[in-house]
C-alpha cells in the first residue's frame, strides 16, 4: 500500500503494544481466519470484517495525557468484545491493528444490511461517554465494512480494509464506508427499526437461544445461558447488543427483558435434572424499581426452580449505582437464586464489587482466556484471578472456549465452569432439550 494510505502493518504480533489492550495482533488473525476455511489460506465464505478507526486520538493524548488514551483504548476493547459477544452467533475475534485501530472478523453468515446495522449500532456504544481520572471523554469512530470475496487472501481483505477506513476518515460523508467503493445499502432507518421493535414482540420476533455450559472437571451438561435474537422479517436475525441498543432508545427495555426471562424460564422447566438457567440481568433492570418483585413473579408463575437460576450482571449494570445493585441482588440471592459477575477482566474492573456484591461466580471475558494456550503471562493472570476467587469461596466459569488448549489450561488452573464454541455454538430451545436428553 503506498501513499498516504492506513497500512495495516502485516507482521505486527502480540507485542507491548498490544498489551495494553489485553487483546491480540493480526498475525492470531491470520491464524484464526486459516482455521475457518478448507485450505488454511484463502477466507472462506461467509467471513465478514470491519475495521474501527478512533479520531483525535493524539488532541486527547495532549489534552488529557497518555493515561487517558491508553484508559480509553482499554475501554473501546472491552466495548466491542462486550457488544460482539452478544450480538453474533458464529465464530469471531477482536485484534488491534496499531494505534486506535481495531480490527473485528466474524464467521457470520448474514446480509449486507445486517452487517451495516451491527456496525452502525457498535459506533454508537464506541461513542459514548467515556471516563477518565482527568474527565470525560468521547471518541469519534470510523468504520470501514467487508464481506469477503470467495477464495480472496487475507492481506487482500485486510488491504482493501485499509482504503476503506482512509476515505472515511478523508471524506468525512459519515462513520461507516464499504470496502472498495460499494454503496451502503439503504437498510431500514432509525425510526422504522423501533418501530419495528415495538410489535416484535407480539409477532413472536423474538428468539431465545441457549448457549450450552459445561463443568471442566468431567465435560458434564450443567445448564444454559440465555441469549435473544430479533428474527426481523427483512434483515434476518440481530443480535443481543444492536436489539438491546434499539430497545434501549424506545424506552422498551423492561417488557424486552420481561419476554426474555418468559421465554426461557418456560424453556427451562422442560429441562431434566439439575440444569441451571443464566438469564442475564442489564442496567436498567436494576434501576427499575419493581425489577425484584416481577421478576420473582416470573420465576414463581413458571415453575423453575429458584435454586437452579443464576442472574449475570456485569461491571456497566453497576456502574450508577452500586451500593441498590448489591440491595437488589441480594434480595434474589435470599431466595436461593445465584448471581454471577459477568465479563470480569473486561476493561477495568473494580474489586470493590467482591467485596459488597453477592456473589457466586465469576465468569471471565473471553479476553482472559484467548491467549492463555500460548502466553505464559495470560496464564498467570489466569492463575492469579482463580486464586483470588477461591480465596472469596466463588466458582469461576471460563467464556469463550475455542479449542482443546484452551479448555485444558482453565481445567488445569482450577476454573470450574465453561462455555465457547469448543463443544457447542448457541442453539434453539428445542435442540438444546435433545442435548439435554442425551
Amino acid at each position: 500500500m503506498g501513499g498516504n494510505r492506513q497500512e495495516l502493518a502485516p507482521g505486527k504480533a502480540r507485542g507491548i503494544e498490544d498489551r495494553l489492550t489485553g487483546i491480540p495482533g493480526l498475525d492470531a488473525v491470520r491464524e484464526r481466519i486459516g482455521s475457518w476455511g478448507a485450505d488454511g489460506a484463502s477466507v472462506p465464505r461467509h467471513v465478514h470484517a470491519l475495521l474501527l478507526g478512533l479520531r483525535r486520538l493524539d488532541a486527547i493524548n495532549l489534552a488529557y495525557g497518555p493515561a487517558a488514551g491508553d484508559g480509553a483504548l482499554e475501554e473501546v476493547a472491552a466495548r466491542i468484545q462486550h457488544f460482539a459477544a452478544g450480538d453474533l452467533d458464529g465464530p469471531w475475534m477482536l485484534a488491534r491493528a496499531g494505534g486506535g485501530t481495531f480490527l473485528l472478523v466474524a464467521n457470520e453468515s448474514c446480509s449486507r444490511e445486517r452487517w451495516q446495522l451491527f456496525a452502525d449500532q457498535l459506533a454508537e456504544m464506541i461513542a459514548r461517554p467515556i471516563a477518565v481520572p482527568s474527565g470525560v471523554l468521547r471518541l469519534s469512530p470510523r468504520i470501514a465494512l467487508i464481506r469477503a470475496l470467495a477464495g480472496e487472501s487475507v492481506d487482500s481483505m485486510l488491504d482493501r480494509l485499509g482504503n476503506a477506513l482512509q476515505d472515511a476518515n478523508e471524506q468525512q460523508r459519515g462513520r461507516l464506508a464499504w470496502a472498495d467503493g460499494e454503496v451502503s445499502p439503504p437498510g431500514r432507518s432509525s425510526a422504522q427499526l423501533e418501530t419495528d421493535l415495538l410489535g416484535a414482540i407480539d409477532r413472536d420476533e423474538i428468539e431465545i437461544l441457549f448457549q450450552p455450559q459445561f463443568s471442566l472437571a468431567d465435560d458434564r451438561l450443567i445448564g444454559a445461558e440465555a441469549l435473544a435474537r430479533w428474527n426481523h422479517p427483512e434483515l434476518g436475525r440481530i443480535g443481543a447488543g444492536v436489539l438491546f441498543g434499539i430497545a434501549e432508545r424506545v424506552d422498551h427495555l423492561a417488557p424486552l427483558s420481561r419476554h426474555i426471562a418468559h421465554r426461557a424460564l418456560a424453556a427451562g422447566c422442560a429441562w431434566p435434572g439439575e440444569l441451571r438457567l443464566s438469564i442475564n440481568v442489564t442496567p436498567a433492570d436494576l434501576a427499575f424499581g419493581s425489577y425484584v418483585r416481577q421478576m420473582l413473579d416470573l420465576v414463581r408463575e413458571s415453575g423453575f426452580p429458584p435454586r437452579r437460576l443464576t442472574l449475570e450482571v456485569t461491571e456497566q449494570a453497576l456502574i450508577s449505582d452500586v451500593t441498590l445493585a448489591a440491595q437488589t441482588l441480594a434480595e434474589f440471592s435470599a431466595q436461593g437464586i445465584r448471581i454471577a459477575l459477568d465479563d470480569f477482566g473486561a476493561g477495568f474492573c473494580n474489586f470493590r464489587y467482591l467485596k459488597v456484591l453477592p456473589i457466586h461466580y465469576l465468569k471471565l471475558d473471553r479476553s482472559m482466556i484467548e491467549g492463555v494456550a500460548s502466553d505464559k503471562r495470560d496464564v498467570a493472570v489466569l492463575r492469579a484471578i482463580v486464586a483470588m476467587a477461591e480465596a472469596l469461596d466463588l466458582q469461576v466459569i471460563a467464556e469463550g472456549i475455542e479449542d482443546e488448549a484452551q479448555r485444558d489450561v482453565a481445567a488445569h488452573e482450577g476454573c470450574a465452569y465453561y462455555q465457547g464454541f469448543l463443544r457447542a455454538p448457541p442453539m434453539s430451545a428445542a435442540a438444546f432439550a435433545e442435548l439435554a436428553s442425551v
